[in-house]
């Protein structure tokens, strides 16, 4: 909702130039919202289902790619005679008498107990598991049978807002810039096995195609709710398929609306490219090393625009200016943010944020 057209400050002719070295920042500063940009401490949360089977417990150290549970494959709640001292949760084995044979094949012959009823428990389980690797290294903090486990991750975070697929790792690329968009036919196969930073948007075309062409995660500035509940359905019918492919996650970093790759955001990603990253989906994040990358802080005064028109780009701080009104009749508190060399623009508070 920010106003573009370009006003002056009633003082801006007796003011000194907001970049040169020294200058003082205009007081209203510390009205606008703060947060940071990358979180040192990441606790990664992995949803477990009824009747996946954890392979680790808390405490221990897990490496990247290291084997965290059993996923069952199409689950189903199967009907068998109670037992005595049988809990909720514990696993059941199916026993056969000494000395009884038979020719069929049990395709349930291991499930977990969910619930008793009428002398007979409901156990789920499935002919077919997966395997669900770490996709970062770290510490097993909790581990909650039938609903998920907690891993204390190893590095750095650049949070996202939504994430969808599965948690995923791999090097990091640069596909488009930060205000692009990445077609289908764009996509090429030696990117398979990177995370993509694509830009402004991507449609659900492109992402069903980059999951079969192997690439294993896509970073992207905004993601519309048609094109998500697109890319829902085709992961909901590749799971029912017969073969596994490996995960593949999308993190969305600003929201619905289409705006460029926030410039802080951006310059990150930037220097992470080639390195080895992690997508989680709780919280929706990109996981890094920090070890060798330089995250630069923000020059005093630098205010960032989070939504409006001018979403996505950085300015400085040039002081108050009152209440404005914007478009749609909406009078609100607004300040002065100077692009580059261009007079202040009034932009609406709510509007503004710094990052620390």
């Amino acid at each position: 909702m920010s106003e573009t057209m370009v006003q002056r400050p009633p003082d801006a002719e007796r003011r000194a130039s907001p970049n040169a070295p020294g200058a003082r920042i205009p007081p209203g500063l510390d009205l606008i919202p703060h947060r940071t940009l990358v979180e040192h401490t990441v606790d990664a949360w992995l949803p477990l289902r009824p009747g996946d089977r954890a392979r680790v417990s808390p405490g221990d150290a897990v490496t990247l790619g290291a084997p965290l549970a059993e996923r069952l494959r199409l689950p189903k709640i199967v009907e068998v005679p109670a037992r005595f001292g049988g809990r909720p949760g514990e696993r059941w084995a199916r026993t056969v008498a000494s000395g009884a044979s038979s020719n069929r094949r049990d395709p349930h012959p291991a499930g977990e107990l969910l619930f008793e009823s009428n002398g007979r428990w409901r156990i789920v389980a499935a002919e077919h598991h997966d395997i669900i690797e770490s996709p970062l290294a770290g510490i097993v903090r909790e581990v909650r049978p039938g609903i998920g486990l907690s891993i204390r991750a190893a590095g750095a975070a650049l949070g996202g807002v939504l994430a969808l697929g599965d948690p995923t790792h791999g090097r990091l690329e640069i596909a488009t810039d930060a205000d692009g968009e990445l077609r289908p036919r764009s996509l090429d196969v030696g990117s398979a096995g990177a995370i993509l930073v694509v830009g402004a948007r991507i449609d659900a075309e492109a992402l069903t195609r980059a999951r079969a062409m192997g690439i294993r995660g896509i970073i992207v500035a905004t993601l519309p709710g048609k094109d998500r509940r697109d890319f829902l359905a085709s992961e909901g019918r590749q799971r029912a398929g017969l073969h596994r492919l490996p995960p593949f996650g999308v993190v969305v970093l600003h929201g619905s609306q289409r705006r460029p790759i926030a410039s802080a955001a951006m310059g990150l990603l930037q220097r992470l490219a080639g390195k080895e990253v992690a997508i989680l989906g709780g919280p929706p994040s990109v996981v890094f090393d920090p070890a060798g990358v330089v995250l630069e802080p923000d020059p005093p005064g630098t205010v960032h625009v989070r939504s409006g028109p001018l979403a996505g780009r950085t300015g400085r701080w040039a002081g108050l200016a009152g209440p404005r009104r914007f478009p749609g009749g909406l009078h609100l508190e607004a300040g002065f943010v100077r692009f580059g060399d261009e007079w202040p623009v009034p932009i609406p508070l709510a509007d503004l944020e710094r990052l620390v």
